[in-house]
């Protein structure tokens, strides 16, 4: 039998399985087709979706964890980007929600687990890394490319990036209201200093930069590391600012370096964010792992949480993901929720890179 018939019998077996679902037959039924060895990950043509999203809208809890147990796919996503956790809220069935997305939690944790342990150049740590390697997820293709900084038709400022004729925001102005509750929230109810010292890793538009420029740092260390951002610092004064350090490269170019180490305090900084573009999750989870070095017992810490952003199963999931990985560093985090559904008209023409209504804080500091 050649891959093409092979190909041919799996979508027969996977468009079976889906329609026997719908169709609400026997759960023995069902068993007894999974037997028979049906692609699990099969998504069906009409609507795109798995054997996962069809138990999801009969509502059948148990097919679902039959399913989730045989290894179904927990954020796949239809031709609508909804996955089967999206389908059981819809429902307002919270049970079923809940076991789909803690069987996303346990595979990410599983899989970042293995991939620590397996080389860097293992294809086995793919794991929460983008497969894309354009400037939209490639930081060395995003620093090689071109920005564009101006003011859409909202009055929105706004840095785009291009990708193969399609624009991209690589930060806009409605993240303002975000950037303020972080910045509002990181520094409420802590004790009134004359020498606060700040760390942020990506510049950006300057928004959460010029917010904590109004805290009156004595020191204020930025590390930026695309072109066009530092000439857009120059143009702006950045270098100039009093108590402002600018260091020109990525942060894993100085997180281990002479440079950042001269300039962080004793007891480490203050305050600290990050939100460097195109970077993926294994990236912000090695930055999680030097917060002890760069925190001190009063210090806090937040990031933009925008992993997963276009679809709410999957943000869920990589918010738990990340406490997890922050609890094993020894940092608490406790997460605060910023309505941000009256912002989805702000696109433009450039590709929307955050979709969900609510925006999940985080606000970091050492465990008690």
């Amino acid at each position: 039998m050649s891959d093409e018939d092979d190909l041919d019998a799996l979508t027969v077996l996977g468009e079976h399985l889906i329609d026997s679902i719908l169709a609400e037959e026997p759960l023995d039924s069902i068993k007894e087709v999974i037997r028979q060895g049906v692609p699990l990950w099969y998504q069906n043509e009409i609507e795109g979706i798995s054997c996962l999203h069809a138990a999801a809208y009969t509502q059948n809890l148990e097919l679902v964890k039959l399913l989730i147990e045989h290894g179904a796919v927990w954020n796949a996503v239809d031709y609508l980007r909804n996955t089967a956790g999206d389908i059981a809220l819809s429902f307002n069935n919270e049970e079923m929600y809940t076991i789909i997305r803690d069987a996303g939690l346990r595979a990410e944790l599983l899989l970042a687990l293995l991939s620590s342990r397996t080389p860097s150049d293992s294809a086995s740590t793919m794991i929460l890394r983008s497969t894309d390697d354009t400037a939209a997820a490639s930081t060395d293709a995003f620093l090689s490319s071109q920005l564009r900084f101006t003011m859409d038709e909202h009055g929105q400022d706004i840095c785009l990036l291009n990708v193969d004729g399609e624009e991209i925001g690589v930060m806009m102005g409605w993240e303002n209201g975000i950037m303020q509750e972080t910045v509002s929230k990181l520094s409420s109810n802590r004790e009134p200093s004359n020498d606060l010292k700040i760390l942020n890793v990506g510049f950006g538009l300057g928004i959460i930069d010029m917010l904590f420029q109004s805290l009156s740092p004595t020191l204020h260390v930025i590390i930026e590391a695309h072109p066009d951002v530092l000439k857009h610092m120059k143009q702006n004064g950045w270098y100039e600012k009093p108590g402002v350090k600018i260091l020109e490269g990525k942060w894993q170019d100085f997180i281990n370096a002479d440079q950042l180490a001269a300039l962080c305090p004793v007891g480490g900084f203050d305050l600290v964010y990050t939100d460097s573009f195109s970077e993926d999750y294994e990236e912000l989870r090695r930055f999680f792992s030097h917060l002890p070095v760069l925190l001190g017992p009063k210090s806090r810490f937040s990031f933009f949480n925008g992993l997963g952003a276009t679809n709410g199963t999957i943000y869920d999931v990589y918010t738990r993901v990340a406490e997890v990985h922050l609890a094993d560093v020894g940092i608490w985090v406790q997460w605060s929720d910023v309505d941000v559904s009256q912002q989805r008209h702000r696109w433009g023409n450039s590709r929307p890179y955050f979709t969900v209504p609510t925006y999940r804080l985080p606000i970091c500091s050492r465990s008690i």
